[in-house]
């Protein structure tokens, strides 16, 4: 059973799900709707200018859809995250300590490499909309942990206070895991409505393309050339702090006695698939099968894997928050303290649970976004390079989850005959 999902054995079959020719196709539509934008923006400065409404219907449709996702993807994890401690025990438990150890690292990596790197300083969005003056920018840290408790849940979700939400959904999902049937029943309610926002989420990537073209066109009438060369600049810190996490990982693994090098070959055929299909989930049977050649236990693999791929997206915690602290920069704002700490928070919470879907980087960005107050429109922006983001962070993400399950191997102490045994 994976995490993000109820027992398979209650829940109604599914079909397979089948990719059509234009959701196969949608990477290269992104890329040209950048092209065509920027075409656009330089030919048709003034006509560029007038396209800004269309890409920011995609942005409303995006934050339509993030407070029922979160909470639900949240609530919905946290009530996996309890059953599955109270069947696998230390399992469990030490490959939580690594998913939220692995995050909070990469989180941090990537604002320092936004620190040191500063991509969004080459690019002026401030044009995007003026900050809020309720943002959450510039708050003192007792404030910030008084404003975590939610007096009324419904208003801070209508107002998408996120961090309250997130801190409602964990609090929500604890109980339920802790109620018994009764539980079981509501989050079979939470599965459906993840289920369901999930699917709108891939309808509303669908219309990336018409919102790339139509932003990077307003984008480009007003900016010019710069703004292509920030993003290029941002793609380059992406693939500098993924070499930071991979060589850091390389060390936990010299630490616990394996050799990294030796590693990253045997998973050579995984790491690749991930990379040119910017897909998890395709590399998941040739990574359990290569782990168990591994000579890992199968009562491992096939917990910490399935749990990982929920729960673990080292690559992607690395996304966010570079790409966040794009945005905030690029709207001409420093960076203190507590924008950090929201930032580092946020993510670490928001990407625990949601699954693997596609636009998942997007919607997740869109969420640190909503949380620190900050216009949104950008976010079109970033969907017009993600695929070449993508390839990167998927890969870290399945390495991440390689190491994931190393870790537990070495500290999980399993007997011969409990390694031997089958999951739970």
């Amino acid at each position: 059973m994976t995490v993000g999902a109820l027992d398979e054995s209650a829940l109604p079959p599914a079909a397979a799900p089948v990719r059509s020719r234009w959701t196969r196709t949608l990477p290269l539509q992104m890329l040209g709707g950048l092209g065509v934008g920027c075409l656009l923006g330089a030919t048709y400065p003034e006509f560029g200018k007038e396209l800004l409404p269309l890409g920011q219907v995609f942005i409303k449709a995006l934050r339509m859809i993030v407070i029922p996702l979160v909470f639900a993807s949240i609530a919905l994890g946290i009530y996996n995250m309890g059953r599955e401690f109270a069947v696998l025990g230390r399992i469990v438990a030490i490959a939580f300590a690594w998913f939220f150890i692995a995050t909070g690292v990469c989180i941090v990596t990537g604002l320092v490499i936004n620190g040191v790197l500063h991509p969004g300083l080459g690019a002026d969005l401030s044009i995007a909309g003026q900050v809020p003056a309720n943002a959450g920018l510039k708050i003192n840290l007792v404030q910030f942990l008084l404003d975590l408790v939610p007096v009324n849940i419904v208003a801070a979700m209508a107002e998408q206070k996120i961090l309250q939400v997130l801190l409602f959904g964990i609090l929500f999902g604890a109980a339920l895991s802790a109620i018994g049937p009764v539980g079981h029943d509501v989050a079979r309610v939470l599965a459906g409505v993840q289920a369901a926002m999930m699917k709108m989420v891939r309808w509303i990537i669908m219309l990336a393309p018409i919102a790339i073209a139509a932003v990077m066109a307003w984008l480009f009438a007003s900016q010019g050339i710069k703004v292509l060369l920030a993003l290029a600049k941002l793609v380059g810190s992406l693939y500098v702090g993924l070499f930071v996490v991979v060589a850091l990982m390389w060390l936990v693994l010299l630490v616990i006695g394996h050799n990294p090098l030796a590693v990253t070959r045997k998973l050579a055929e995984p790491l690749l698939l991930g990379f040119t299909t910017r897909s998890s989930e395709t590399t998941l049977p040739i990574h359990m099968e290569i782990l168990e050649r591994m000579g890992m236990p199968n009562k491992i693999v096939s917990t910490v894997i399935p749990l990982g791929y929920s729960f673990n997206q080292d690559g992607t915690s690395l996304y966010i928050s570079l790409a966040v602290a794009f945005v905030v920069e690029a709207h001409h704002i420093t960076l203190d303290w507590p924008a950090m700490l929201t930032i580092i928070v946020t993510g670490l919470i928001s990407t625990k649970g949601m699954g693997n879907v596609s636009g998942g980087g997007l919607v997740a960005a869109t969420t640190v976004l909503v949380a620190l107050g900050l216009p949104v429109e950008s976010v079109a922006i970033l969907a017009a390079i993600d695929v070449f983001m993508d390839m990167g962070r998927t890969t870290v993400n399945v390495f991440g989850n390689t190491v994931a399950v190393l870790l537990v191997d070495r500290f999980g102490g399993l007997a011969p005959e409990e390694a031997a045994a089958p999951a739970g």
